[in-house]
């Protein structure tokens, strides 16, 4: 990719960016929110065509001047967004050639769809029927089946957008395995992440863009260590990536006893008999692996927004409360970040303004209209508050980057003014630099009396940001550890410990 360029409004998102990548290799590309890797890759993907970009495109010594998807994807250029693209209800083999089906004269082949898609989903170390709905595997199998995908339409260049986000460590593992085993094969790949410890094990060149330029490409033989793309990526060096916090922990806050929920589904139990307590000016951790119950148990706490069959006792202060609806949480100071900003987060075709807001409009009303200057002022408030980073409060929050967007959904929590905060995932997807102003607001709320539970798949945020946390796994809480008697491998080693117990439990 030669000198591309690529302008929104008159403004620019790429300058002149420049990218080599060879043959066979793994590329990776890293850089803040906001530097310009997706648009990069929607302009060689073509989802940006030809004409609304400058610059060249050179594939295979070929120039290309794509006009949409299907244009690369005949090339063999494939890329994998962030957010899958899978219909839920559709089965496996559905999915894998939506798009590209098998046909006969009359119609769809389904023997042949069938049959291809069990090969590709072996291909990608799946075992799964391809006659099973897709919405009914792991986001990690999923992933997995979107690369089945590509590979079905004869993928010479596979691009991945934040391919590990939503798995946990040992999913992501086996991704980054296949990719070394495709690499093997001949296949060319350019990843995309933010997890820098990933892009440097697998990766052979690594590309740093920030601010829409390109800063340098880094080879193995290079200093490839996180910290030292960290300084690229901003421009300085980040010594300390958990700012430090003086614990200041009081009473208990929020107390949950004998927790349990029921699948809204299935009759089986996501949360089962869990109590757990969280102290004024402590931040909690919960660890697990993807499907030990962590978001179910958040979810189902505040405002019953997952499960059935709900059992068990809620206390603020002492006092026994009422959180069976969303309402109710919000009016006893509880507040609920969730892990999917863009599903059921934020509304991201509205602006800045009406999402800060939203949560509390009692706050922006009189006589249940809205006053229009306070929405504004108190908008502008928050927006500063947590430094998001735009013109201003009527900006389009999809026009944000990914940690900006984060930052509108912490504020539109923060709005509702709580004093307990359960935060999902609170940093999945953005670079090191807002995740770090992320870190900076969770200990000022902390400072401030209020109390915090952190659920997080990066076990070293976890470390780095806890004051105590537990470990769930298969609904059940089996840890607790203290701030500084938690490691990554005593962590692990409750998990293992719990698994065997329940397959010792089962046998008996």
């Amino acid at each position: 990719m030669r000198e591309i360029t690529k302008r929104f409004s008159g403004v620019a998102a790429l300058s002149d960016v420049n990218l080599n990548v060879e043959r066979g290799e793994i590329h990776g590309i890293v850089g803040e929110n906001g530097a310009g890797k997706s648009t990069l890759m929607n302009v060689l993907s073509g989802t940006y065509p030809y004409g609304d970009y400058e610059g060249q495109i050179i594939f295979e010594g070929e120039e290309c001047r794509f006009s949409g998807i299907k244009d690369s994807e005949r090339k063999g250029i494939v890329i994998i967004h962030q957010e899958l693209a899978m219909v839920p209800q559709l089965s496996v083999g559905e999915n894998i050639f939506l798009g590209n089906e098998r046909r006969t004269s009359t119609g769809i082949d389904w023997d042949r769809t069938f049959e291809e898609s069990g090969k590709l989903l072996a291909m990608v170390g799946l075992s799964e029927d391809p006659h099973v709905p897709v919405g009914n595997l792991s986001i990690g199998k999923q992933q997995l089946v979107e690369i089945a995908k590509a590979i079905g339409k004869h993928v010479r260049l596979l691009i991945l957008d934040e391919p590990t986000a939503s798995l946990n460590d040992e999913d992501s593992n086996k991704l980054l395995d296949l990719l070394l085993q495709f690499k093997k094969e001949g296949m060319t790949c350019i990843l995309i992440s933010h997890k820098l410890s990933e892009v440097e094990r697998i990766s052979d060149h690594i590309t740093v863009l920030r601010d829409g330029r390109t800063i340098e490409t880094l080879s193995k033989e290079d200093d490839t260590s996180e910290q030292r793309i960290i300084k690229s990526m901003v421009g300085r060096e980040i010594t300390d990536r958990f700012p430090k916090r003086e614990p200041a922990i009081g009473d208990v806050s929020l107390e949950v006893k004998h927790w349990t929920v029921y699948h809204p589904d299935y009759d089986r139990k996501s949360v089962d008999d869990v109590s757990i307590y969280l102290r004024k000016g402590e931040v909690v951790g919960i660890s697990g692996l993807m499907g030990a119950g962590r978001s179910e148990l958040a979810m189902s706490i505040f405002g019953r927004l997952y499960g059935r069959d709900i059992s068990g006792e809620a206390y603020i202060d002492g006092a026994r409360v009422d959180l069976s609806t969303v309402p109710a949480a919000i009016k006893n100071n509880v507040a609920y970040v969730t892990e999917d900003r863009k599903t059921s987060g934020l509304i991201l075709s509205n602006v800045i303004r009406v999402n800060e807001t939203l949560a509390d409009m009692d706050r922006v009303s009189y006589h249940r209209s809205i006053d229009a200057d306070l929405e504004v002022q108190l908008a502008e408030e928050y927006r500063q508050l947590l430094n998001v980073k735009s013109i201003g409060v009527e900006d389009t929050v999809e026009s944000l980057s990914g940690g900006n967007q984060q930052k509108v959904l912490l504020a539109k929590w923060m709005f509702t003014q709580p004093d307990i905060l359960i935060l999902d995932e609170p940093t999945r997807g953005i670079d090191v630099g807002a995740k770090y102003e992320i870190y900076q607001f969770i200990n000022k709320l902390v400072g401030q009396g209020k109390s915090v539970l952190m659920i997080s798949s990066e076990m070293p945020e976890l470390l780095g940001m806890c004051d105590r946390l537990y470990v769930m796994n298969e609904g059940r809480i089996v840890a607790e550890f203290q701030r500084g008697e938690a490691t990554q491998e005593r962590i692990m080693t409750s998990i293992i410990d719990s698994m065997d117990k329940g397959k010792g439990a089962k046998e008996n």
